[in-house]
């Protein structure tokens, strides 16, 4: 798979980017075709999540996430993004990294606007 670009634009905060890659392809393929979607942003630590309309079982899921990581949770199903130290409540589906304009989410907050789509 060819790496993919999706934007991730915080409302009235600016707009972060990233970078998806081949661990979980069958959940990016899925996630590229519900594309644009919005949703109102939720937080848990470190971590920035939203409810996605795409319910998949895990395909190659993780206990742990990294700084700048991106991962599908199908108990939510939620899309996450970990911008600091916070660790998933439990494992998600990396989706890829977040590329340019990770420091946005640490000014995001319950409610803010999030638009997910391709640039």
């Amino acid at each position: 798979m060819n790496p993919k670009i999706i934007e991730i634009e915080v409302e009235d905060i600016g707009k972060a980017f990233a970078v998806l890659d081949g661990r979980n392809p069958a959940i990016v393929e899925a996630l590229c075709r519900i594309l644009p979607l919005e949703a109102p942003a939720n937080l848990w630590g470190e971590e920035v999540y939203f409810t996605l309309p795409l319910e998949m079982e895990d395909e190659d899921p993780s206990p742990g996430a990294a700084r700048g990581d991106i991962s599908y949770w199908s108990p939510g199903p939620a899309f996450c993004i970990f911008f600091g130290s916070t660790q998933p409540y439990s494992p998600v589906n990396h989706l890829g990294k977040v590329a340019v304009g990770l420091e946005i989410f640490r000014q995001v907050e319950e409610g803010d606007r999030i638009l997910l789509k391709v640039p």
